[in-house]
Protein backbone atom coordinates (compact mmCIF):
# COMPACT_ATOMS: atom_id res chain seq x y z
CA UNK A 1 0.00 0.00 0.00
CA UNK A 2 2.64 2.24 0.74
CA UNK A 3 4.40 1.46 -2.55
CA UNK A 4 1.47 2.56 -4.43
CA UNK A 5 0.88 5.96 -2.38
CA UNK A 6 4.66 6.51 -3.24
CA UNK A 7 3.22 5.60 -6.99
CA UNK A 8 0.62 8.25 -7.24
CA UNK A 9 2.51 11.22 -5.14
CA UNK A 10 5.32 10.80 -8.15
CA UNK A 11 2.76 11.03 -10.79
CA UNK A 12 1.25 14.21 -8.87
CA UNK A 13 4.93 15.43 -8.77
CA UNK A 14 5.28 14.44 -12.60
CA UNK A 15 2.46 16.20 -13.41
CA UNK A 16 2.57 19.55 -11.44
CA UNK A 17 6.22 19.98 -13.46
CA UNK A 18 5.40 19.11 -16.24
CA UNK A 19 1.41 20.85 -16.91
CA UNK A 20 2.54 23.60 -18.91
CA UNK A 21 4.74 20.95 -21.39
CA UNK A 22 2.61 18.11 -21.62
CA UNK A 23 -0.38 19.72 -23.93
CA UNK A 24 2.11 21.06 -26.48
CA UNK A 25 4.05 17.99 -26.74
CA UNK A 26 0.58 15.76 -26.28
CA UNK A 27 -0.68 18.03 -29.73
CA UNK A 28 2.48 17.86 -31.75
CA UNK A 29 2.33 13.65 -31.15
CA UNK A 30 -1.42 13.56 -31.75
CA UNK A 31 -0.63 15.53 -34.99
CA UNK A 32 2.59 13.78 -36.30
CA UNK A 33 0.90 10.76 -38.83
CA UNK A 34 -0.74 13.50 -40.77
CA UNK A 35 2.22 15.31 -40.89
CA UNK A 36 4.28 13.10 -41.79
CA UNK A 37 1.06 11.87 -44.44
CA UNK A 38 0.80 15.36 -46.03
CA UNK A 39 4.39 15.60 -46.68
CA UNK A 40 4.72 12.52 -48.20
CA UNK A 41 1.78 13.58 -50.91
CA UNK A 42 4.45 15.82 -51.55
CA UNK A 43 7.29 13.79 -52.15
CA UNK A 44 5.49 10.74 -53.38
CA UNK A 45 3.48 13.12 -55.34
CA UNK A 46 3.20 10.68 -58.76
CA UNK A 47 3.33 7.77 -56.86
CA UNK A 48 0.58 8.13 -54.87
CA UNK A 49 -1.69 9.78 -57.92
CA UNK A 50 -0.78 6.94 -60.07
CA UNK A 51 -1.69 4.47 -57.55
CA UNK A 52 -5.49 6.59 -57.34
CA UNK A 53 -5.91 6.27 -60.55
CA UNK A 54 -5.12 3.06 -60.99
CA UNK A 55 -7.26 1.77 -58.44
CA UNK A 56 -10.59 3.52 -58.86
CA UNK A 57 -9.99 3.93 -62.71
CA UNK A 58 -10.99 7.65 -62.11
CA UNK A 59 -9.13 9.39 -64.40
CA UNK A 60 -5.72 12.00 -64.01
CA UNK A 61 -7.78 15.02 -62.70
CA UNK A 62 -9.44 13.22 -59.96
CA UNK A 63 -6.27 11.34 -58.75
CA UNK A 64 -4.58 14.41 -58.62
CA UNK A 65 -7.36 16.34 -56.78
CA UNK A 66 -7.53 13.10 -54.45
CA UNK A 67 -3.73 14.26 -53.80
CA UNK A 68 -4.00 17.37 -53.37
CA UNK A 69 -6.83 17.38 -50.94
CA UNK A 70 -4.48 14.91 -48.68
CA UNK A 71 -1.66 17.24 -48.90
CA UNK A 72 -3.29 21.02 -48.23
CA UNK A 73 -5.79 19.08 -45.55
CA UNK A 74 -3.31 17.39 -43.29
CA UNK A 75 -0.90 20.08 -43.57
CA UNK A 76 -3.25 23.23 -43.34
CA UNK A 77 -5.02 21.10 -39.96
CA UNK A 78 -1.85 20.36 -38.37
CA UNK A 79 -0.54 24.10 -38.59
CA UNK A 80 -4.12 25.27 -37.10
CA UNK A 81 -4.02 22.88 -34.67
CA UNK A 82 -0.53 23.51 -33.54
CA UNK A 83 -0.82 27.55 -33.81
CA UNK A 84 -4.31 27.49 -31.60
CA UNK A 85 -6.16 28.53 -34.23
CA UNK A 86 -9.79 27.33 -35.54
CA UNK A 87 -8.59 23.70 -33.91
CA UNK A 88 -12.33 22.79 -33.90
CA UNK A 89 -12.76 23.11 -37.66
CA UNK A 90 -9.14 21.46 -38.35
CA UNK A 91 -10.33 18.76 -36.21
CA UNK A 92 -13.28 18.10 -38.56
CA UNK A 93 -11.11 18.71 -41.45
CA UNK A 94 -8.83 15.85 -40.86
CA UNK A 95 -11.87 13.55 -39.76
CA UNK A 96 -12.45 14.17 -43.38
CA UNK A 97 -9.51 12.81 -44.23
CA UNK A 98 -9.38 9.78 -42.44
CA UNK A 99 -12.31 8.92 -43.38
CA UNK A 100 -11.49 9.26 -46.79
CA UNK A 101 -8.14 7.41 -46.71
CA UNK A 102 -9.91 4.54 -45.26
CA UNK A 103 -12.34 4.46 -48.19
CA UNK A 104 -9.16 5.21 -50.66
CA UNK A 105 -6.48 3.28 -49.41
CA UNK A 106 -9.29 -0.12 -48.90
CA UNK A 107 -8.54 0.11 -44.80
CA UNK A 108 -12.15 -0.65 -44.44
CA UNK A 109 -11.40 -4.68 -44.94
CA UNK A 110 -8.35 -4.65 -43.02
CA UNK A 111 -9.55 -4.89 -39.34
CA UNK A 112 -5.62 -4.41 -38.37
CA UNK A 113 -5.86 -1.04 -40.08
CA UNK A 114 -9.25 0.05 -38.86
CA UNK A 115 -8.50 -0.19 -35.55
CA UNK A 116 -5.60 2.00 -35.54
CA UNK A 117 -7.54 4.79 -38.05
CA UNK A 118 -10.27 4.50 -35.48
CA UNK A 119 -7.73 4.93 -32.38
CA UNK A 120 -6.50 8.29 -34.45
CA UNK A 121 -10.17 8.90 -34.92
CA UNK A 122 -9.61 9.01 -31.12
CA UNK A 123 -7.09 10.98 -30.22
CA UNK A 124 -8.87 13.96 -32.56
CA UNK A 125 -11.94 13.46 -30.50
CA UNK A 126 -9.98 14.14 -27.47
CA UNK A 127 -8.18 17.22 -28.87
CA UNK A 128 -11.90 18.19 -29.84
CA UNK A 129 -12.90 18.14 -26.24
CA UNK A 130 -9.62 20.26 -25.45
CA UNK A 131 -10.36 22.89 -28.08
CA UNK A 132 -13.98 23.11 -26.33
CA UNK A 133 -13.00 23.51 -23.16
CA UNK A 134 -11.07 26.28 -24.02
CA UNK A 135 -13.70 27.83 -25.82
CA UNK A 136 -16.05 27.71 -22.59
CA UNK A 137 -13.27 29.36 -20.67
CA UNK A 138 -13.56 32.38 -22.19
CA UNK A 139 -16.70 33.07 -20.70
CA UNK A 140 -15.61 32.50 -17.15
CA UNK A 141 -18.80 33.18 -15.26
CA UNK A 142 -21.62 32.90 -17.59
CA UNK A 143 -23.56 29.62 -16.23
CA UNK A 144 -23.74 26.88 -17.95
CA UNK A 145 -26.13 24.60 -17.66
CA UNK A 146 -25.16 21.05 -18.98
CA UNK A 147 -23.30 22.47 -21.56
CA UNK A 148 -19.82 20.74 -20.85
CA UNK A 149 -22.01 17.32 -20.96
CA UNK A 150 -20.94 16.77 -25.12
CA UNK A 151 -17.34 17.13 -24.08
CA UNK A 152 -17.71 14.44 -21.37
CA UNK A 153 -19.15 12.15 -24.02
CA UNK A 154 -16.20 13.48 -26.69
CA UNK A 155 -13.98 11.85 -23.39
CA UNK A 156 -14.92 8.91 -23.48
CA UNK A 157 -15.59 8.58 -27.05
CA UNK A 158 -11.87 9.04 -27.47
CA UNK A 159 -10.23 7.04 -24.18
CA UNK A 160 -12.66 4.06 -26.04
CA UNK A 161 -11.69 4.58 -29.40
CA UNK A 162 -7.64 5.10 -28.46
CA UNK A 163 -7.74 1.54 -26.71
CA UNK A 164 -8.31 0.03 -30.21
CA UNK A 165 -4.79 0.45 -30.97
CA UNK A 166 -3.82 -1.95 -28.04
CA UNK A 167 -5.93 -4.64 -28.75
CA UNK A 168 -4.02 -4.79 -32.39
CA UNK A 169 -0.74 -5.35 -30.29
CA UNK A 170 -2.23 -8.24 -28.38
CA UNK A 171 0.05 -11.74 -29.54
CA UNK A 172 -2.31 -14.93 -29.44
CA UNK A 173 0.43 -17.31 -28.42
CA UNK A 174 1.32 -19.26 -25.50
CA UNK A 175 4.53 -18.05 -24.72
CA UNK A 176 4.91 -17.10 -21.06
CA UNK A 177 6.02 -13.03 -22.38
CA UNK A 178 2.87 -12.78 -24.99
CA UNK A 179 0.85 -14.03 -22.14
CA UNK A 180 1.94 -11.49 -19.96
CA UNK A 181 1.87 -8.79 -22.16
CA UNK A 182 -1.32 -9.55 -22.63
CA UNK A 183 -2.72 -9.78 -19.25
CA UNK A 184 -1.34 -6.44 -18.39
CA UNK A 185 -1.90 -4.24 -21.39
CA UNK A 186 -5.27 -5.59 -20.89
CA UNK A 187 -6.36 -4.60 -17.58
CA UNK A 188 -4.55 -1.46 -18.34
CA UNK A 189 -7.01 -0.83 -21.38
CA UNK A 190 -9.99 -1.44 -19.28
CA UNK A 191 -8.70 1.30 -16.89
CA UNK A 192 -8.27 4.09 -19.06
CA UNK A 193 -11.50 2.74 -20.93
CA UNK A 194 -13.90 2.90 -17.83
CA UNK A 195 -12.11 5.86 -16.57
CA UNK A 196 -10.13 4.40 -13.50
CA UNK A 197 -6.92 5.37 -12.00
CA UNK A 198 -6.68 6.88 -15.49
CA UNK A 199 -3.73 9.25 -15.83
CA UNK A 200 -1.40 6.46 -13.93
CA UNK A 201 -3.13 3.55 -16.72
CA UNK A 202 -2.51 6.26 -19.21
CA UNK A 203 1.22 7.14 -18.58
CA UNK A 204 1.97 3.37 -18.24
CA UNK A 205 0.31 2.68 -21.90
CA UNK A 206 2.69 5.87 -23.08
CA UNK A 207 5.51 4.47 -21.98
CA UNK A 208 4.93 0.61 -23.06
CA UNK A 209 3.78 2.05 -26.23
CA UNK A 210 6.90 4.10 -26.88
CA UNK A 211 8.99 1.39 -26.04
CA UNK A 212 7.31 -1.21 -29.17
CA UNK A 213 7.49 1.50 -31.17
CA UNK A 214 10.92 2.32 -30.98
CA UNK A 215 11.82 -1.62 -31.11
CA UNK A 216 9.32 -2.66 -33.57
CA UNK A 217 9.10 0.72 -36.16
CA UNK A 218 12.55 1.36 -36.71
CA UNK A 219 12.20 2.27 -40.13
CA UNK A 220 15.36 4.27 -40.20
CA UNK A 221 17.29 1.47 -39.75
CA UNK A 222 15.67 0.08 -43.67
CA UNK A 223 16.83 1.39 -46.55
CA UNK A 224 14.61 3.93 -48.00
CA UNK A 225 14.42 2.41 -51.30
CA UNK A 226 12.55 -1.08 -49.54
CA UNK A 227 8.75 -1.08 -49.29
CA UNK A 228 9.44 -2.11 -45.58
CA UNK A 229 10.72 1.58 -44.94
CA UNK A 230 6.99 3.14 -45.55
CA UNK A 231 5.65 0.55 -43.94
CA UNK A 232 6.91 1.12 -40.69
CA UNK A 233 7.79 4.75 -41.01
CA UNK A 234 3.48 4.66 -41.41
CA UNK A 235 3.03 2.73 -38.53
CA UNK A 236 5.69 4.75 -36.31
CA UNK A 237 3.97 8.01 -36.88
CA UNK A 238 0.45 6.55 -36.73
CA UNK A 239 1.65 4.94 -32.86
CA UNK A 240 3.31 8.28 -32.00
CA UNK A 241 -0.36 9.95 -32.67
CA UNK A 242 -1.58 7.80 -30.43
CA UNK A 243 0.73 8.19 -27.58
CA UNK A 244 -0.17 11.80 -28.47
CA UNK A 245 -4.10 10.91 -27.72
CA UNK A 246 -3.34 9.15 -24.26
CA UNK A 247 -0.94 12.41 -23.51
CA UNK A 248 -3.76 14.50 -23.80
CA UNK A 249 -5.62 11.85 -21.12
CA UNK A 250 -2.73 12.46 -18.81
CA UNK A 251 -2.64 16.07 -19.18
CA UNK A 252 -6.39 16.71 -19.12
CA UNK A 253 -7.93 13.22 -17.21
CA UNK A 254 -10.51 11.10 -18.21
CA UNK A 255 -13.79 13.75 -18.12
CA UNK A 256 -16.98 14.00 -15.98
CA UNK A 257 -17.69 9.91 -17.86
CA UNK A 258 -15.67 7.77 -15.49
CA UNK A 259 -15.38 6.52 -12.46
CA UNK A 260 -12.64 8.52 -11.28
CA UNK A 261 -15.10 11.27 -11.14
CA UNK A 262 -17.73 9.36 -9.90
CA UNK A 263 -15.52 8.36 -6.52
CA UNK A 264 -15.34 12.22 -5.95
CA UNK A 265 -19.44 12.42 -5.81
CA UNK A 266 -19.40 9.12 -3.06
Amino acid sequence: LADLVSHFSSLSQFLRVTKQYLPHLARLCLISTFLEDGIRMWFQWNEQRDYIEATWNCGYFLATCFVLLNLIGQLGGCVLILSRNFVQYACFGLFGIIALQTVAYSILWDLKFLMRNLALGGGLLLLLAESRSEGKSMFAGVPSMGESSPKQYMQLGGRVLLVLMFMTLLHFDSSFFSILQNMVGTALIILVAIGFKTKLAALTLVVWLLAINFYFNAFWTIPAYKPMHDFLKYDFFQTTSVIGGLLLVVALGPGGVSMDEKKKEW
